[in-house]
C-alpha cells in the first residue's frame, strides 16, 4: 500500500481555508456598510363634518372620514426630499335634492410654516392666507412640487379631462354631482415634495361648489393638519 504524501494536502488545505474566509467575508461585508432603512410614518387623522346653511336656506353637509397619510423620506435620501401617500373619503348632502354641486379635494403643503388647527373657515392664526388660490405652486397628485421657505403648494387630487363649449380640451380638479348627494374617494394618492429645507406641514381641503334655482355658493372644509418631517 502506498502512502499518499502529506505535504500534498497541505496546499489544498490552505486553499480551502482560504475560500472559506473568503466567503465569510463576502457574506458580513453588506452587513457592515449597509444603510439603516428608514420606517414609513402613517398618520392617522380625524374624521370631520360640518353643516352649512346656504345663502337660500339649503343646508350642505359636508363630511370627511378615513383620512390617512403614509410619509416616507425619498429615493433621493436627503432632507430636502419627501413623499407622502394620501386617502380619504368625502361625502357631500344637501337638503335641496335637485341641488349640484362640484368637489374638488386637495392639500395645501407649507415648507417652513404654520397651517393652522381649525378645521373648518378659511384657516386660522398664522395660517389665515393659506388657500389654494393664494399657493405658490400648483400639482397634481402623482407628481412632484417644488417650494422653498415660506412658499406653499396647491396639490389637487383630481385631474378630470373633458372638451368645452367650442371642443378644446379642458381640464378641472372639481368633480360634478347632481340629485343633491355625492361622494368622493381617493386612496394612496402619491404627493413629492421638494426643495424644502426645513420641517414642511400639509393639510387637507375640500371645496365644494354648490348651485340651486337661487344661488352658487363656495364652501370650504380644512383637515388637520400634519407633519411631512
Amino acid at each position: 500500500m502506498t502512502l499518499r504524501n502529506p505535504l500534498t494536502i497541505r496546499p489544498r488545505s490552505r486553499r480551502i481555508r482560504a475560500a472559506l474566509a473568503a466567503s465569510a467575508a463576502a457574506v458580513t461585508l453588506p452587513m457592515i456598510v449597509g444603510t439603516p432603512a428608514h420606517a414609513d410614518t402613517t398618520v392617522t387623522l380625524p374624521s370631520q363634518n360640518i353643516v352649512k346653511t346656504l345663502k337660500d336656506g339649503t343646508k350642505l353637509t359636508i363630511s370627511r372620514t378615513a383620512e390617512k397619510a403614509r410619509i416616507s423620506p425619498s429615493m433621493g435620501g436627503t432632507p430636502l426630499h419627501r413623499n407622502a401617500w394620501v386617502s380619504a373619503r368625502y361625502h357631500v348632502k344637501t337638503s335641496d335634492k335637485k341641488a349640484r354641486f362640484k368637489i374638488g379635494a386637495g392639500y395645501i403643503v407649507g415648507c417652513q410654516l404654520t397651517l393652522g388647527a381649525k378645521a373648518n373657515g378659511t384657516g386660522s392664526g398664522t395660517a389665515a392666507e393659506y388657500n389654494p388660490e393664494s399657493a405658490t405652486a400648483t400639482g397634481q397628485v402623482g407628481g412632484g412640487v417644488t417650494i422653498g421657505p415660506g412658499q406653499t403648494a396647491n396639490y389637487v387630487v383630481n385631474d378630470y379631462g373633458y372638451a368645452d363649449d367650442f371642443g378644446a380640451a379642458a381640464h378641472t380638479s372639481a368633480i360634478s354631482f347632481a340629485n343633491g348627494e355625492g361622494t368622493l374617494l381617493y386612496k394612496n394618492q402619491t404627493m413629492m415634495i421638494n426643495g424644502c429645507a426645513g420641517y414642511a406641514q400639509a393639510r387637507s381641503y375640500v371645496k365644494v361648489g354648490a348651485q340651486t334655482d337661487y344661488l352658487m355658493q363656495v364652501v370650504f372644509l380644512y383637515g388637520k393638519p400634519f407633519s411631512l418631517g
